[in-house]
């Protein structure tokens, strides 16, 4: 299995754009604080999911009642 087949397939998608972008010019610090930027927009993109669950849980719990 190729790792770009979870990518989006627009090519000017941000996550297709940031997953081809060369890491070779940047330092240990910049790579860093890419990851710790990136981590950050996990956490983001993880309670939006989380949102969007408990929300449609409850509209389910709602219209079954």
């Amino acid at each position: 299995m190729n790792p770009d087949d979870d990518l989006p397939t627009r090519k000017d998608d941000p996550v297709s754009l940031l997953a081809r972008q060369d890491l070779d010019p940047l330092s240990v610090a910049e790579l860093e604080a890419r990851i710790a930027a990136l981590d950050a927009e996990i956490a983001r993109s993880r309670q939006k999911i989380q949102r969007a669950v408990n929300h449609r849980a409850s509209a389910d719990a709602l219209f079954k009642g």
